[in-house]
């Protein structure tokens, strides 16, 4: 795949994606503006909460090593049968699985939030007895993503979550005045179906699965269930942390895993925006040319990607810490949603989007062990990041700062997890952060960063009326004014590249 071409389809992937989170985070706005901080709010969050984690952690997982082994096969009946294989017995756990979630939903929800009152048990249990089917369709649609996007139909994959979200709110919204909270776990269950049909039409159209059963265990579906277990501990640490959260939550007062959640959903919106459209183009690319040996391209992928998210994320982390208040007060602050609750989530959401980048980096990062099938040493640093560190630090820091301690908890653990990733990815893949001129390179982000800080100061300091818009749209403009001017003049080589870019473009229409 030439490079021009790469960013083509990453930019459409961004574009269809930025549109799916956007419906996807406008979920949590109508939760906020129907629901607030309150006992119900807690319950619907936490319903959900098994069949996204699910969804993310074990779809994730699964697809990831399919892509991995998929990628490195030549022979069509070999590919025939692998795929085949997986459908026949992934389908049929997810069912003995979701029946035994449907089964117990009582006794499984009353076992993660023991902290919830024997009302709010109940509601959530209700709740997640609906949308616990919601896990087999997820699960599965995110396989079948994977198999889209092997084969080269990214677009057609993203579009098909933008359906899926955009479904669940409009259910969310109409159903509400009728059925209350319930509204939501129909929401789950229906959109998931929808997703999943969608996706199956557009495999069978495109020739790229013929669904069989087979149920033969051969060496590469061995093989891939090997690689995918280590990477559902260690390959979605991001959703570890939020159900971390939301089980020591459930301890607090009213509101707080609605606050958590809200705080984290913000945090996730960049992020995600930006890592589903370089890891869903990038992975099997990544999977080919270490197939290829092709290390040189391997090193300047690493190095590329992680100068980019530092530009973009660290920039925009400072800009939402600074204008924590603001951003709620304009997505959030409406119906149920009270100044209180703006109040109750800011601190929560300023401790977090202090990690964004980490969670982001470290999702970037695992990529390439996986790659190159050497999932063990990531997965182990995952689990003592989040069940050392992280679940450390809440038991420690809960009882004096409550939601608060379990915000700071997840933050110094992903960016203790960041670190030591950076670490063994230099020793054991062999590669390097930054080029040879390692300490012009970090001067230069430290003052692109400081410059950022100075100029949010200057902006909150000269602007004293109360109008959250305006505040935002004169920080926001005048940070991208400042990052382009600073990427000039110092001559980053991201800014090169797009002057380059433009300049061809310029000769090639003269």
């Amino acid at each position: 795949m030439k490079g021009k071409t790469l960013f083509k389809i990453i930019g459409a992937v961004a574009v269809i994606n930025l549109g799916s989170r956007f419906i996807g985070f406008l979920r949590e706005v109508v939760i906020g503006y129907q629901f607030g901080t309150s006992d119900i709010a807690d319950s619907v969050i936490a319903a959900y909460t098994l069949p996204n984690f699910f969804y993310v952690v074990l779809g994730g997982a699964i697809t990831t090593a399919f892509i991995s082994i998929f990628s490195k096969m030549d022979d069509p009946l070999r590919k025939e049968t692998f795929v085949s294989s997986v459908f026949t017995w992934l389908s049929l756990l997810l069912i003995a699985f979701t029946a035994l979630l449907m089964l117990f939903s009582e006794a499984v929800i009353g076992l993660l939030f023991q902290g919830f009152r024997a009302e709010k048990v109940k509601l959530t249990a209700d709740l997640f007895q609906i949308m616990a089917p919601a896990t087999l369709f997820l699960v599965l649609s995110m396989w079948f993503t994977g198999i889209l996007n092997v084969n080269g139909k990214f677009t057609l994959a993203t579009t098909s979550t933008l359906v899926m979200n955009a479904v669940f709110v409009m259910i969310a919204v109409l159903a509400y005045p009728y059925i209350g909270p319930y509204a939501h776990a129909y929401g789950a269950i229906i959109s998931a179906i929808i997703m999943a049909v969608m996706l199956v039409v557009l495999l069978k159209k495109g020739q790229f699965v013929r669904f069989r059963l087979n149920f033969k265990i051969d060496d590469d579906f061995k093989k891939m269930w090997r690689l995918a277990f280590p990477i559902i501990l260690g390959g979605a640490t991001l959703q570890f942390y939020f159900l971390i959260h939301r089980i020591f939550a459930s301890d607090l007062a009213a509101g707080a895993i609605s606050a958590l959640n809200y705080s984290s959903k913000i945090v996730q919106l960049p992020q995600s925006v930006l890592m589903t459209a370089v890891t869903t183009v990038i992975y099997p690319l990544l999977a080919k040319k270490v197939a290829a040996k092709e290390d040189d391209d391997i090193q300047t992928l690493y190095q590329k990607g992680l100068r980019m998210m530092t530009i973009i994320i660290i920039s925009a982390t400072i800009f939402a810490f600074f204008y924590a208040e603001e951003i709620f007060r304009l997505v959030f602050e409406y119906g149920n949603f009270t100044r209180e609750s703006t109040m109750l989530a800011v601190p929560l959401f300023q401790l977090l989007v202090i990690a964004m980048f980490a969670h982001s980096a470290n999702l970037y990062v695992t990529r390439f062990f996986y790659a190159k099938e050497r999932s063990v040493l990531p997965v182990t640093l995952g689990v003592i990041s989040v069940f050392g560190i992280n679940v450390g630090l809440n038991f420690l820091l809960i009882g004096q700062y409550g939601a608060s301690g379990l915000a700071t908890a997840t933050s110094i653990s992903a960016i203790c997890n960041f670190v030591m990733l950076l670490v063994a990815a230099k020793f054991v893949l062999k590669l390097t952060l930054f080029g040879p001129q390692v300490g012009i390179t970090m001067v230069k982000f430290s003052g692109l960063f400081a410059g950022l800080i100075g100029i949010q100061l200057a902006v909150r300091g000269l602007i004293t009326i109360d109008m959250p818009l305006l505040l935002i749209t004169v920080g926001g403009m005048v940070s991208i004014l400042f990052i382009g001017v600073f990427l000039y003049v110092f001559r980053f080589p991201e800014f090169e590249a797009v002057r380059n870019k433009l300049k061809k473009r310029v000769v090639k229409r003269g």
